[in-house]
């Protein structure tokens, strides 16, 4: 690794250092070893399904642990992602040789065109810059490729550059509501403190800052009046330390016109540092595009309080434990009444610590137990692209689950690729965490991180072929240490806008 006087001011100003570049620069050479999978997990086989009964106790606890004034309750909404690939079938016909709708989603897209909430906007940039609406720019005139350019251009709406966050998604009759607005909604319902406010926090881009803000002050007051509660709105964007090298094909530095080395953002997983800065007991995780209108929002918030009930339930029986341990005068029976619950809430395997005395079962215990929580709801596996929840073995040989991405599983191994394949449930990124331990202090959680899971990806820079780095996903291998319950949840409760076209779904058309 030739490192230069350059590339040590470069490093210094984003606060990385050569060990952790040099580090970084090996895992493109080793590449990230494959995990080992236990089996997948199922309903009764690492994904717990409530019962009415248990539905009724965790609502209870929940609104229990909201009551108290001395909870402080965060959402933390991931929300840097650009919408461009939204509109990738779009950029493409813009491009394409043709002039008029050819494929089935570019025929969806103009014939349902009053559908969508941005709608109006986009007529009125039509008007703007071509002297028409946008449907008789379509329909009259067939300058369907002009009507493409108002949506996703910069002089028009700009949406093939803005974040989803921003995006006019759904329409109410007071007008449209963007994904960032729809969750300002939606966190009310769940994580109203006890003094009236809910606090929400945004990872956003620093180039889209000012906009995120933008919308906000001009829509707080008018959302707090109708919610009846104060939003506290708080935003962080991804460290550049968290910054990750590119290289190129041959593994060599890739090194920009003046000679600095490129980086790029280190995925998702590096907004473990974001949420390790956040001041709460208790935090909600969703992804931005993951919303729905106000008369479908119910079935959300219900789930939403159960999965956060049956983490705060699990968390007071862990924290009375931690309490017991640590006065190292619990009996045998005491300890292994505890290994069984840990076995149980967790679903972690580990045969062998049936076989340890009371001395190294009780380290024990103390060391899987106190760690962070996170309750994790699961839908039915519905042909989604992504990750899903599996049980895996650990560095040391214990088994727990983990939510894996298909790459992080050897492809050369029949098992492991059959295990994959026969998964039942789907990932929708909808987590509750406890970020404090038996004590009421935080958790440093980067102390929990698997630093040996990553991805490492193709992609090009002016022409030129290269290879990212991005570090463990947030809810893979950034919460590998984490204990970890799956929960089932309805399908209603996962609504991702993944393409423009998703937006003409039922559920994301008013009632």
């Amino acid at each position: 690794m030739n490192i230069t006087d350059q590339d040590r001011q470069q490093l210094a100003a984003k606060g990385i250092t050569e060990a952790q570049l040099e580090e970084e620069l090996n895992y493109f050479v080793t590449g990230f070893p494959y995990l080992r999978l236990y089996d997948a997990a199922s309903v009764g086989h690492g994904i717990k399904c409530l019962s009415d009964e248990e539905q009724q106790q965790a609502a209870r606890a929940w609104q229990d642990y909201l009551s108290d004034p001395a909870h402080r309750v965060v959402k933390f909404v991931p929300a840097s992602g650009a919408a461009s690939r939204m509109f990738k079938a779009l950029f493409a016909f813009v491009d394409a040789s043709y002039d008029e709708p050819q494929t089935d989603v570019e025929k969806i897209f103009f014939a349902h065109l009053t559908a969508f909430a941005f709608y109006d906007e986009l007529d009125a940039a039509c008007r703007r810059l071509y002297g028409a609406g946008a449907q008789e720019l379509a329909d009259r005139d067939h300058r369907y490729k002009d009507v493409v350019r108002a949506l996703l251009g910069s002089e028009g709406l700009n949406y093939g550059q803005l974040p989803k966050g921003l995006l006019k998604f759904h329409l109410y009759p007071d007008g449209p509501r963007t994904p960032a607005e729809e969750h300002l909604v939606e966190g009310a319902g769940y994580a109203l403190g006890a003094d009236g406010t809910v606090h929400i926090h945004f990872t956003v881009s620093q180039a889209h800052m000012a906009l995120f803000q933008q919308l906000i002050a001009e829509r707080q007051e008018s959302l707090e009046k109708c919610l009846g509660a104060q939003l506290d709105i708080t935003y962080s964007v991804q460290k550049p330390s968290t910054d990750t090298p590119a290289v190129t094909p041959d593994n060599e530095l890739f090194r920009q016109s003046d000679g600095s080395i490129l980086f790029r953002p280190g995925g998702h997983g590096a907004l473990i540092e974001n949420l390790n800065d956040i001041p709460a007991d208790i935090v909600f995780i969703k992804n931005i595009d993951n919303v729905v209108p106000d008369h479908l929002k119910p079935v959300v918030i219900k789930w939403k309080q159960l999965l956060a009930g049956v983490l705060v339930t699990l968390q007071a029986d862990v924290f009375a434990m931690l309490r017991r341990i640590m006065t190292r005068s619990c009996t045998h029976d005491e300890l292994l009444g505890y290994l069984n619950k840990l076995e149980t809430y967790f679903c972690q395997i580990n045969p062998r610590a049936h076989e340890m005395d009371d001395a190294l079962l009780n380290m024990y215990l103390h060391k899987k137990l106190n760690r962070p929580i996170r309750v994790c709801g699961m839908v039915r596996n519905q042909g989604e692209p992504g990750g899903g929840p599996f049980l895996v073995y650990g560095k040391d040989g214990v088994v727990s689950p983990q939510i894996l991405e298909s790459s992080q599983i050897d492809r050369s191994d029949t098992e492991a690729q059959q295990m994959f394949s026969q998964g039942t449930h789907f990932n929708p990124v909808d987590l509750v965490c406890g970020l404090k331990n038996y004590k009421g202090e935080p958790f440093s959680l980067l102390n929990y991180v698997d630093k040996s899971t990553g991805f490492i990806s193709s992609k090009s820079k002016d022409g030129r072929e290269l290879k990212a780095l991005e570090r463990p996903g947030l809810w893979n291998g950034a919460m590998s240490d984490w204990n970890t319950v799956f929960v089932e949840v309805p399908l209603e409760t996962f609504n991702p806008v993944k393409t423009v076209n998703d937006l003409l779904r039922p559920q994301h058309q008013q009632a």
